[in-house]
């Protein structure tokens, strides 16, 4: 069985999503759920699911080994960041080469880094006149949105869009295609 850990900060509608796929999977399995938020809604989605959820501080996070301590614990073999709003220290990297993957909510290299998620993408995409956004799965090194992208999906831009209808149509496309890259990335990596 390969093990998925899932880092998130917020609510965790996307978590939620990938745990659902991957639910009745026979080979890979969502074994816990983490958060640099201890009242994100996300640890309530992870209870839902009986997957096991930690807390860890951003502090915890960047400047001790409890978290790598935990994931060898939980025999975790890949990364998977989903609304996980810290940069991803040094010590986790190094222990999970090429094992850690993000999804941005626009076509990188645009409205990438730090800062750039969520909502602010959105308005950035409207603001800017863009006619097309989507989303960028890509795997995770040292800087903000800038690891090699695994898979891009794209959705019109329309002139009477707002910042909430492109969220609309960007999360359409995060729960149409993240698990099933997410499965086809763990996969090649594992075979």
């Amino acid at each position: 069985m390969i093990n998925i850990a899932i880092f998130a900060s917020g609510s965790g509608s996307n978590a939620e999503n990938i745990c659902r796929y991957f639910q009745n999977n026979e080979q890979i399995k969502i074994a816990s759920i983490i958060s640099n938020k201890k009242d994100a809604y996300v640890l309530k989605r992870a209870e839902r699911f009986d997957i096991p959820f930690a807390f860890f501080s951003k502090t915890c996070f960047e400047t001790t080994s409890h978290v790598i301590d935990y994931l060898k614990e939980k025999k975790i073999d890949f990364i998977v960041l989903a609304g996980f709003l810290l940069k991803v220290p040094d010590n986790i990297l190094q222990a999970y080469p090429d094992m850690i993957i993000n999804i941005h909510p626009a076509l990188l290299p645009k409205f990438g880094g730090k800062g750039m998620y969520g909502d602010n993408v959105h308005r950035a995409v409207k603001e800017a006149g863009e006619t097309e956004s989507g989303i960028t799965i890509h795997y995770v090194n040292e800087n903000y949105d800038e690891g090699a992208v695994i898979f891009q999906a794209k959705c019109e831009v329309a002139q009477n869009d707002t910042s909430d209808s492109i969220a609309h149509k960007v999360h359409e496309l995060e729960y149409k295609y993240f698990p099933k890259v997410i499965e086809t990335v763990v996969k090649s990596q594992f075979q």
